[in-house]
This record gives C-alpha cells, sequence and structure tokens, in this order.
C-alpha cells in the first residue's frame, strides 16, 4: 500500500505555530478552505479537512486536470503511439477539410501542451452545444502557434480526447492502469464527460486531495519512485517531466495576480518561490517547493474573492516559509533568537498540541462581516417583528428565474429555510444563522452547507457552498420592508444555477 509516512510537524524541521498562523491567516481572511496537506521530505506532516469536507471526499480540481492529460499525453509518447512535434490534425483528419486554416494545421501536440496555441481562448466555449473536440479544428485562429502564451482550456480538452482515441478508454482508467494504481489512486475518482462523451481533459478531474498530493510527488520525484509493491519505477519519463515543470512560456503579460505572472510550463504554472504549481479554479493547488522539500496541497472556493487564490499562496509563503535567510542558514531565524538548528522552538509540543485543538475547530464557516466593517452584527428582533421562530410567505412579481411565490422560516435557535415555488414544486435550501446547515441543493441536486448573517437590522445574507462537481456558491441577500421584500441572487458557479441570478421582488402573503 502506498502511504506517505506520518510525522509530527517538529519532526521534520517545521514549527506547528507556523502552521497554525497559515491557517489562521486564512480564516481571518474569510477564504472558504476545504482542505490543506503538506509534504515535507516525504513525510506527512499535516492533513486537514474542513467540514463537511473528508479525506475521502471526491473535489472537482478544475484546471489541475490539465496537468494529468499532460502526464497521459507523456504516457503515450512512452508507448511509442505519438510524438509531442507531431501535427494534431494528424490524428483528427474527420475535422480537417480543404478550408481549415493553416495555422490549425501547423498546430502541434507540443504547442497545445505549451499553451502556445493559435487560440486567444477556449473555442467550445463559443457553442457549448456543439462538439467540443471539433470546435478546435473550426473556430477561425488569432495568431500563429508556437508564439503567445494564451490560456486555452480546450487545448487541454482535445489532448485528453487524444488519449481516449488512442487507448480506447477514457483518460483516467488509462492512467489508472498505466502509472496511478502504483500509488493507489482512489478506485472512486473519475472524470466529468462533455455532452458527447468525452472526458473533460481541462477541468473535469474528481479525486481526493491525497490523490493530487500523489501525483505531484511523482512529479517531484521526476517520474520515478518506489511504489506500493516495493519497486523502484519509472512512471513518466524524466526528460518530459523536467520540461513540463519548466519556464517555457511568458505569462507576465495577461496574468492578473503574481502567482500566475511566473511562467509557464506545460499545463503546470511556475511559482514565486522558484518550483511550480498544478493550478485550479478556485483555490485548487498543488505547490512544490523544491528548495524547502516542500509539497502542499490546498482545495478551496476562492471563485468571486479577487486575489483569492493569492491569499492562499502568501498565507503559505509568509507564515509557513517564513524568513527567506533560512534557505541560506537551513535553520529558522526566529524573532526572540529562540529556535533550535532544526528550526522548532524548545515548546513545539505544546506548539502541536495548539495547532490540533485549533485545526480540529475548522469547519467551512458560516459567513461573517469583515474586522474592519465598521458594524457589528445586529439581531434580527429589533425589526418588523421578528420573534424567534417566525415563517413568512411572499407572492412574487413576475421574474425570469420562473418562481411565483417566496416563503422563509427563520429560526435563531435552529435550522432556518428559504423555499423557491414554482407552481406546486418548492425547491428549499436549509441554513443556519451563525451557524451550518447542510443538504442537498434544489434542481440540481448537489450537496450543499449553507449559513447566514444579518448584515443590518432588515438585511439577511445567506450564502451556500456547493459541494460536487460543481464547486461554488449562491448568494441570496434579502431585504425586509415593512409587507415586501426584495430579493438579490447571485450565483458563482461555472455552468448551471442560472435561476439564481438576479432580483426577486415579494409582497407578503
Amino acid at each position: 500500500m502506498f502511504e506517505f509516512e506520518k510525522v509530527m510537524p517538529q519532526d521534520a524541521g517545521i514549527d506547528p505555530d507556523k502552521i497554525k498562523k497559515v491557517l489562521e491567516r486564512l480564516d481571518k481572511r474569510n477564504i472558504p478552505m476545504h482542505s490543506l496537506l503538506i509534504l515535507k521530505d516525504g513525510r506527512l506532516v499535516f492533513e486537514k479537512y474542513y467540514a463537511p469536507y473528508e479525506k475521502d471526499t471526491l473535489h472537482r480540481m478544475f484546471s489541475i486536470s490539465k496537468s494529468f492529460t499532460a502526464a497521459a499525453i507523456a504516457l503515450l509518447t512512452m508507448e511509442g503511439k505519438i510524438g509531442l512535434d507531431d501535427p494534431i490534425c494528424d490524428y483528427f483528419p474527420e475535422y480537417v477539410t480543404a478550408d481549415t486554416h493553416p495555422y490549425i494545421k501547423m498546430m502541434t501536440i507540443r504547442n497545445m501542451l505549451q499553451m502556445r496555441t493559435c487560440h486567444a481562448s477556449t473555442t467550445y466555449k463559443v457553442n457549448m452545444k456543439d462538439d467540443w473536440v471539433k470546435s478546435f479544428f473550426i473556430v477561425p485562429p488569432t495568431h500563429k502557434p508556437g508564439t503567445v502564451f494564451h490560456y486555452d482550456t480546450s487545448s487541454a480538452h482535445v489532448l485528453c480526447a487524444l488519449v481516449e482515441k488512442l487507448s480506447g478508454t477514457d483518460m483516467l482508467s488509462y492512467m489508472k492502469e498505466r502509472m496511478l494504481k502504483y500509488v493507489d489512486f482512489s478506485a472512486d475518482s473519475y472524470m466529468v464527460k462533455d455532452p458527447f462523451g468525452v472526458s473533460i481533459g481541462g477541468s473535469g478531474l474528481m479525486a481526493t486531495p491525497m490523490d493530487v498530493l500523489k501525483f505531484l510527488y511523482i512529479l517531484s520525484k521526476k517520474g520515478r519512485i518506489v511504489c506500493n509493491d516495493g519497486e523502484e519505477r519509472s512512471l513518466l519519463p524524466e526528460e518530459f517531466v523536467k520540461e513540463a515543470t519548466s519556464n517555457i512560456s511568458d505569462t507576465f503579460v495577461t496574468g492578473p495576480v503574481p502567482s500566475e505572472m511566473q511562467g509557464y510550463g506545460m499545463q503546470i504554472w511556475q511559482n514565486e518561490k522558484g518550483g511550480f504549481v498544478l493550478y485550479g479554479m478556485g483555490g485548487q493547488l498543488g505547490i512544490s517547493l523544491p528548495d524547502r522539500k516542500l509539497l502542499i496541497m490546498t482545495t478551496a472556493d476562492t471563485q468571486g474573492i479577487a486575489g483569492g487564490n493569492q491569499v492562499i499562496y502568501d498565507a503559505i509563503y509568509e507564515n509557513l516559509l517564513g524568513d527567506e535567510d533560512e534557505l541560506r542558514h537551513g535553520y529558522d531565524v526566529a524573532d526572540d533568537g529562540a529556535r533550535s538548528a532544526s528550526g522548532v522552538t524548545k515548546d513545539s509540543a505544546q506548539a502541536y498540541e495548539d495547532l490540533l485543538d485549533y485545526a480540529d475547530t475548522l469547519r467551512i464557516a458560516a459567513p461573517r462581516l469583515p474586522e474592519s466593517y465598521g458594524i457589528t452584527n445586529i439581531p434580527s428582533h429589533s425589526n418588523e417583528g421578528f420573534a424567534d421562530h417566525t415563517s413568512f410567505e411572499y407572492q412574487l412579481d413576475p421574474n425570469k428565474s420562473g418562481f411565483d411565490k417566496l416563503s422563509i422560516t427563520l429560526d435563531e435557535k435552529g435550522p432556518c429555510s428559504i423555499s423557491f415555488k414554482q407552481g406546486n414544486v418548492s425547491h428549499t435550501i436549509t441554513f443556519g444563522i451563525g451557524s451550518m446547515c447542510e443538504g442537498t441543493s434544489p434542481i440540481y441536486n448537489d450537496k450543499y452547507t449553507a449559513g447566514a448573517m444579518w448584515s443590518r437590522e432588515n438585511v439577511l445574507y445567506i450564502k451556500v457552498h456547493l459541494i460536487g462537481e460543481c464547486v461554488g456558491s449562491i448568494h441570496f441577500q434579502l431585504f425586509f420592508d415593512p409587507g415586501e421584500v426584495t430579493v438579490f441572487m447571485r450565483k458563482i458557479e461555472e455552468t448551471y444555477y442560472q435561476e439564481f441570478e438576479g432580483h426577486l421582488q415579494g409582497h407578503l402573503i
């Protein structure tokens, strides 16, 4: 069985208090974290999942999927089935005609891995009802391939389709048989498919954080590791891993935050500390810091939080890594000089207990006002005659979502609910005020955890965290006036939940 040896942080030269400070910083900044795993020298020093997430919960990894697709392409090269400098059109003649643009015909697999295609954006988003793979070959190009870096998820999708075409099976099954079985990758992991049956190679991976940490470990070892049967194997070509994790393409022109301006390899980003990152939207980050012999895996939902991923990076870099002199001297430089050569304080045992106690309290938190907001939470009872337990029903004005009525049950001491009615059908979300409630989302049947707060006497804010293939959130802001309610709905999710966008106006029944 492939498992990382578990040790206390101080036994690996990491002050437990530094990990605690990472967690505290993320909590203070209201970053909805789902997990944090830290591997030092190949040993697991910290593993935390934020309830309701657990270690075996499959998580949507979004664009970390691209790094897996790159590895699957490498496996094809090991079998001699493809060459990286082959034109992609050679493998999809069914999409090539006399009218196919010359830039598309000259585009190679290597161009696609490096995000140097002839497209400036994801082609299948032009019309997601048409064949996603075909779109890559028929959408007019914007520039010559092999030149400019542009983030193009359709290139990874086509590469995944190539893997499935040549292997005769879905991409993740192919990878499990060829390499991932040697690290006991989760048997129930899978990839979400596009409407035409192709695994979404750019964003579809459903796996556990530990699965990705194992994959990150393989990359950190240049593809060669001791496997679960005790045998040492080259699971990926060393030269491919070196190239994939190197700085090949410039990203500083388009990168919105420092962490995305450090360069790009082949479906793998560079980071600010001389390493590389498996990067997924929303805070799915597999961070390699070779100078520190550190591998760090996070899952989260930073969608809708400007610079949210950078907050995660900064929390790790500034708190866990500490003073840059540590790299030169090989030990921690403490403010009070009380640290040992191993970088651990003399009372590290107590610090470790404090870390565990704090980590045990962490879960996806109910919404709260920023510390600097200027006002404090106001109880609901002071306006509109709210009692400890109150129910309201509102007739809604015509709206694009098609909701007829809105029912709200408020209970400061227990679960609350909000229901959107369409004829005889009610779509109900259960939430807590200052606490969280779990349930299954209306319409799409995703699991969720939801909480609320009063931001003003008559303003209730509800946040619903989606859990599963649809990682994201739904937000409801309710403004209560005598006899009326105004609801602002916002969904932060890539594809679905359009019903929960816009405004509702209701009149008390």
